[in-house]
């Protein structure tokens, strides 16, 4: 993993992802059977923070970002009352995208296996361990089932960059394009427009009542523009 060189923005930036995730870690740890010996130390936190940091900062990563990682984490914040057991959302979070290689197909369930093997060894349980498995592996089609509340959550979070204002989401779309790179324009437009497609189809894109309000109704028509753009539409 090579990372991308750090600014005194960025630096802040993890640092305080630091501080979120020891604090999440702990939260998944009280009150529920730990995956470790009742005599065992709790392993420090520190270390796998900076493994996963190190992954969200690999250099092909334009918009599956620290910041991204940062934004999913705050928008959880926001629709928190909606969730049923919110540090494991915030650990899908963590999760979600830990590995990415645009080149490949598998990332969530790769991202998904990372955290049955990390999340044991912090001494979480494996009823909340089995969850966040889960929850990463719903973001690969981001439609969770209406009595998943933490789902709804998850999804919300990582899909509110598409109800950004238009510069916003122009600033995104830029950055998916950017990690494609390596793909001809014919062929992203076909594949992306395929994406927007998808996400088009889905009765609503929001399940939480925040985020259908605050999202739906720009998500769609950036979506739809995108599309247009890509000659999709």
């Amino acid at each position: 993993m090579t990372p991308v060189p750090r600014t005194a923005d960025t630096t802040a930036l993890l640092e305080e992802l630091r501080r979120r995730w020891a604090t999440t870690v702990t939260a998944a740890r009280d009150g529920r059977k730990s995956a470790a010996p009742a005599d065992a130390p709790a392993p420090d936190p520190g270390p796998y923070a900076d493994n996963l940091l190190a992954r969200w900062s690999e250099t092909q990563r334009h918009y599956h970002t620290v910041e991204h990682l940062a934004a999913v984490l705050t928008r959880i914040d926001e629709l928190a009352s909606h969730a049923d057991d919110l540090p494991v959302v915030q650990l899908a979070a963590w999760f979600h995208d830990a590995v990415y290689r645009p080149d490949r197909s598998e990332n969530e369930e790769r991202s998904a296996a990372l955290a049955e093997r990390a999340l044991p060894e912090l001494g979480i349980g494996a009823a909340r361990t089995a969850e966040v498995a889960r929850l990463v592996r719903l973001t690969t089609t981001h439609d969770p089932a209406p009595d998943d509340p933490d789902g709804e959550v998850l999804c919300d979070a990582d899909l509110a960059v598409l109800g950004g204002p238009p510069d916003a989401y122009a600033a995104y779309a830029a950055a998916v394009r950017a990690e494609y790179a390596f793909v001809p324009d014919p062929d992203f437009a076909a594949g992306r427009s395929a994406v927007l497609r998808q996400l088009l189809a889905l009765p609503v894109l929001f399940r939480t009542p925040q985020g259908y309000d605050r999202f739906e109704h720009l998500a769609r028509r950036n979506l739809a523009t995108e599309l247009d753009l890509l000659g999709g539409g």
